[in-house]
């Protein structure tokens, strides 16, 4: 069920005021809120608000505040955009005669215009009834304080960008309120005591503050959908509208895959006979019509060993997210087509025409264990580096050259600049793949742009960095064909345990060269180190075959770049990602990303990047950072897929932190056929 969010997006069921509910865990929500529609004090605020463990929630806000004066210094605008972030973490769950309790941070990054810090409780009196009242700092505490924690800094900060530690539970205290009514299974009320004085608005006349009492009423229209509408303090009409993903409940339930075929037993006595090794015409009939039972389910076969009691196959898998339903499906092929005396199945998976992780079956297992809990095959299998599986299998005829290509719609947008709220581009995309040996690719991108407005953001003033990603409108000028990317690279194994990748060309869209990347990461572990050096040239903004000069107006570009890289999956659904190293600009630094991962693909996290780059040189933003959300497209087609729908929001382009984006990075290709990633989901291996 869709949790009601107030007007700032965090999850709760009154207007302006939090509560201490919580939405279910893995929930995704978008919040649109505003008042003064249509009016020069129109106010919006969206915000994305994600439930990261069932205590733990967070948000992202980019708001538009109209009617609203410049302060001393700034520039003149006549809608002021703003972004903040929210964290919210209930320390006592409610019981029987004990509330709810939570303590949240609003704003606490940011220019500190919604800053406010709250301790409240929430308790429910039936299924129907909820009451909650806390205190409030900054924002929530400027209404009828009864008490005071210190000073607070009540200045904007003018960048951004920045933890605003120096305020939290700072200042005046006051109290706030409410309660929530669930008049029917659709409908509920809402009715609030607010403790925010709405100070700077009522000075700027963005609103007049009547009264402190909020009232307002919630629709659910759906599962994922819900409207309200609300009353602001006596003055305003307000509205506001969500709707709500879940990362664990998939949009179409149970998947509408078509089911596996069955595990074919063999007869008593079978597994001694051995005269088919006598036979090659026999044993060539076994691999086709292994081959041709894979193809059934998007199975690639891709080489193969076989010998009288065991068997090493190869596959491409072409279908399927969760790597472990590819290997139930190969397995459960292996044994309708093969001889009965191959007892041992060794099956490596292939990605980028080099082997990742090898998982060795017992025949007798697979047979035994067809109709028991999928845990217990896994404890029987065992996993090794597919560099060193054996026996060696020898590559099928036609698996080499292979040519895929793609031709469909492309939108690239900016989002939640201090300009505007969003831009874009869009047009048509035509992609091509051409893989003519084990471990080489040549690929390429070519985009025509249809309609758009990308090329109308404003390069920011000199920062004293080479503008290395600032100048990105220059390359959304053209009307022209574009090429995105055009490369040649090579995957390889030059040990155990160790992966490789040489790229060559026109590497994106703003730069071309050279990268070249190892990492470690053994095929049972959490944890994996990388390390990538990219020699890079600045592409011509058209985007052809030309590059142009290093130098520009405000630095010189350097040649070389790389880091080092640590990954960690820590458990409990939570991956993590340090990258250590010199950046395009030329500075150093590191970057920490942290992504909360489910079992079916689904991915929210979130990045920061410090460097010797200060926060003035950097310009608005203080520091690099962004939001990325990862939506396998099987999720919500109930089809298998391996592809996934990828958004970074991420609000402005600046040059410091800033990273080459080469395709083909090593640890997200390989990790997900290891047996850390393939456990999570090992419930699909019977599937």
């Amino acid at each position: 069920m869709t949790a009601r969010t107030n007007s700032y997006g965090t999850p709760g069921g009154l207007i302006d005021m939090p509560t201490a509910e919580m939405a279910p865990e893995g929930q995704l929500s978008t919040t649109v809120s505003a008042y003064g529609l249509g009016r020069n004090n129109q106010t919006t605020r969206t915000t994305l608000t994600f439930q990261v463990l069932p205590r733990l929630s967070a948000s992202f806000r980019y708001s538009g505040i109209g009617g609203l004066v410049s302060t001393p210094g700034r520039p003149a605008f006549t809608t002021l955009y703003d972004r903040s972030f929210d964290l919210r973490y209930r320390v006592l769950d409610e019981t029987r005669w004990r509330p709810a309790v939570a303590v949240g941070l609003r704003d606490f990054i940011g220019t500190g215009i919604y800053s406010g810090e709250y301790i409240v409780a929430t308790k429910s009196l039936g299924d129907r009834l909820r009451f909650s009242g806390g205190v409030g700092w900054g924002r929530l505490g400027s209404y009828a304080s009864f008490g005071s924690t210190g000073s607070r800094p009540n200045v904007t900060l003018g960048q951004g960008g920045i933890p605003t530690y120096d305020r939290w539970f700072r200042g005046d205290v006051a109290a706030f309120g409410g309660v929530s009514f669930q008049a029917t299974e659709r409908l509920s009320f809402a009715a609030e005591y607010s403790s925010d004085a709405y100070d700077r608005e009522v000075r700027d006349g963005n609103i007049t503050r009547r009264s402190p009492w909020n009232f307002a009423a919630s629709y659910k229209l759906s599962e994922a959908v819900r409207l309200s509408a609300y009353s602001l303090y006596g003055d305003e009409v307000g509205v506001n509208f969500t709707i709500s993903l879940n990362a664990r409940k998939p949009a179409v339930k149970g998947g509408i895959e078509g089911a596996p075929l069955p595990v074919a037993p063999r007869a008593p006595g079978a597994a001694a006979d051995l005269g088919w090794t006598a036979d090659q015409t026999r044993a060539a009939g076994s691999i086709a019509s292994a081959r041709k039972l894979l193809a059934r389910d998007g199975i690639v076969l891709h080489a193969v060993s076989l010998e009288p009691r065991r068997v090493h196959v190869q596959i491409r898998n072409t279908r399927y997210g969760m790597r472990a339903q590819a290997l139930g499906r190969t397995a459960r092929a292996l044994s309708r087509t093969l001889p009965a005396s191959v007892e041992t199945f060794t099956i490596t998976q292939v990605v980028d025409g080099v082997p990742t992780s090898a998982t060795t079956f017992s025949r007798s297992d697979l047979e035994r264990l067809e109709n028991a809990p999928a845990a217990e095959i896994l404890a029987a299998a065992q996993f090794t580096d597919g560099a060193v599986a054996g026996p060696e299998p020898t590559l099928l005829p036609d698996a080499y050259p292979r040519f895929d290509y793609g031709l469909g719609p492309y939108l690239r947008f900016s989002v939640f600049d201090p300009e505007n709220p969003i831009r874009y581009n869009a047009g048509i995309r035509a992609k091509a793949e051409y893989h003519f040996a084990p471990g080489w690719t040549l690929a390429g991108s070519l985009s025509q742009k249809l309609v758009g407005n990308l090329d109308s953001v404003s390069l920011p003033g000199p920062s004293g960095l080479p503008r290395v990603r600032s100048n990105v409108a220059l390359y959304n000028q053209t009307d022209t064909p574009t090429i995105d990317y055009l490369t040649l690279a090579k995957y390889g194994r030059p040990a155990k345990d160790v992966y490789s990748r040489f790229t060559l060309g026109y590497l994106e869209r703003m730069y071309a060269g050279a990268s070249a990347e190892v990492l470690w990461k053994p095929v049972d572990s959490r944890f994996a180190l990388g390390a990538e050096v990219n020699y890079v040239l600045p592409r011509d903004y058209d985007q052809q075959f030309g590059t142009r000069t290093r130098a520009t107006a405000t630095g010189v570009i350097p040649e070389w770049n790389g880091h080092v890289s640590a990954y960690y999956d820590i458990g409990y659904g939570f991956h993590t990602q340090l990258d250590a190293g010199r950046y395009l600009a030329g500075d150093w630094g590191a970057t920490l990303s942290i992504d909360r991962v489910f079992a079916n693909g689904w991915s929210v996290g979130a990045y920061a990047t410090k460097t010797n780059v200060s926060s003035a040189t950097f310009g608005e933003g203080s520091f690099d950072k962004g939001i990325r959300i990862v939506i396998p497209i099987a999720w919500g087609t109930g089809t298998p897929s391996l592809q996934k729908s990828e958004t970074v929001l991420k609000s402005l382009s600046r040059d410091g932190g800033a990273r080459l984006e080469v395709n083909g990075r090593l640890y997200e290709r390989i990790k997900d056929t290891h047996r850390p990633e393939m456990a999570k989901s090992w419930g699909k291996f019977w599937r």
